[in-house]
């Protein structure tokens, strides 16, 4: 089949990883023919391009700031995205049937490129939807629900809805998000189709190394490492992260390690370099292959979401933690089923966001657990990932479909 995949996560060669390379790797290892659009960002100073990989085939189209920009940035490129998409696949793919079309949210404003290539190659369409937007907006209090701009978004949303075949969702949450919240769909059309890679073999890097590492970045060797990685935005409830750390400020048994950039990295570096802590490293975003090396040396993975969402969000930063047999420690809001998944399968511990006294037990209880339990903790995760985030089962899933 000709696969035709619509991202705003950068994707020019299959040999990196990530959920969405992994999974259209899937797709091309079944020797289907991949067609990726995704954007090459303004701030990059690169043209549009296109480049060929084994089966897969890359179109970058320029576009304006979409990830990790102001709030006005990312509304006009989100309103400005498909066009430019449409014009370089028109340009680029003309000789091209497509047989599927797989998109992703964000963003939700698809409708008619997808309509697009739906009537003029009679294709499947199938949405994979990461991001529950405007409604996740409203929540921040990045937008009214009374706004011209809110109405606007949520038509968009229903159409893209209307239009997809099937919607593949995170969790059982969000499946029943979508449901209660668009009475209009058919339960048929909607499934469970979790965030998902290519497992590789994982083998535990030794004391030694570990030792090597942690004195590269000045983490101690002796303390109970706790991490967290990924995006520092407002969706994350950076807040409540720096109220972790400085109620466990003066913790001398334990270290905590924050890597990544955002919208509120400031907001925390302000916080790291006023207050001091002694037990806390901040490191803005670091080559990956790094990342990897550091995150396999820490002890347990932190998760982080704002108290304010009534949507299920399911970070992908979950399955990068699991995947190095770490147990995780979730901060979430009552709405999704991550926290509850992650402890009903064993592997870790889940409290509400802005809950400070179950934050810091849950900490306390980390790192007073004994070997034997932590270490059923670690094989739990493996486990965990095993059963359900294979790029393989995502990749059936659609299949199927």
């Amino acid at each position: 089949m000709n696969i035709l995949f619509l991202t705003l996560a950068k994707i020019n060669t299959l040999q990196e990883r990530g959920i969405y390379h992994d999974l259209m790797r899937e797709f091309s290892d079944h020797q289907h023919h991949v067609y990726i659009v995704s954007p090459v960002e303004r701030r990059e100073n690169q043209s549009t391009t296109v480049r060929k990989e084994g089966n897969a085939v890359f179109l970058n189209v320029k576009t304006l700031n979409i990830q990790k920009t102001n709030f006005i940035e990312k509304g006009i490129s989100t309103l400005t995205i498909e066009k430019l998409f449409l014009k370089a696949i028109k340009k680029n793919f003309s000789d091209v049937k497509f047989d599927l079309v797989i998109y992703s949210t964000p963003p939700i404003t698809f409708t008619s490129l997808v309509k697009y290539i739906k009537n003029k190659d009679h294709a499947k369409t199938y949405l994979l939807l990461k991001d529950i937007f405007p409604q996740n907006a409203v929540d921040m209090k990045l937008m009214s629900d009374k706004s011209v701009l809110y109405k606007y978004f949520l038509k968009k949303e229903k159409e893209l809805y209307a239009i997809s075949d099937k919607i593949g969702c995170m969790s059982r949450a969000n499946v029943k998000f979508v449901l209660d919240h668009n009475p209009g769909i058919s339960p048929e059309k909607v499934e469970i189709n979790a965030n998902s890679i290519q497992l590789q073999p994982f083998k535990s890097p030794s004391d030694e190394q570990k030792n090597t590492v942690r004195t590269k970045y000045g983490i101690p060797t002796d303390k109970k490492i706790f991490i967290y990685g990924g995006n520092l935005g407002k969706p994350q409830g950076i807040d409540f992260l720096i109220e972790t750390l400085k109620a466990k400020a003066e913790d001398d048994r334990t270290f905590f390690v924050v890597v990544g950039s955002g919208t509120e990295y400031d907001k925390i570096k302000d916080w790291f370099d006023s207050f001091k802590p002694k037990n806390a490293l901040l490191l803005s975003a670091v080559p990956k292959a790094d990342y990897d090396l550091l995150v396999q040396t820490c002890d347990v993975g932190l998760i982080f979401l704002h108290k304010d969402f009534t949507i299920p969000n399911y970070p992908s930063r979950l399955l990068s933690y699991l995947e190095y047999k770490m147990p995780v420690l979730a901060a979430t809001d009552p709405n999704t089923d991550i926290g509850t998944d992650i402890v009903e399968n064993g592997c870790g511990l889940a409290v509400y966001s802005g809950d400070l006294k179950a934050m810091t037990n849950a900490v306390d209880a980390f790192i007073s657990m004994d070997g034997t339990e932590f270490e059923a903790m670690r094989q739990n995760s493996w486990k965990f990932l095993e059963r359900e985030f294979q790029a393989k089962k995502s990749y059936h899933t659609i299949i199927e479909s």
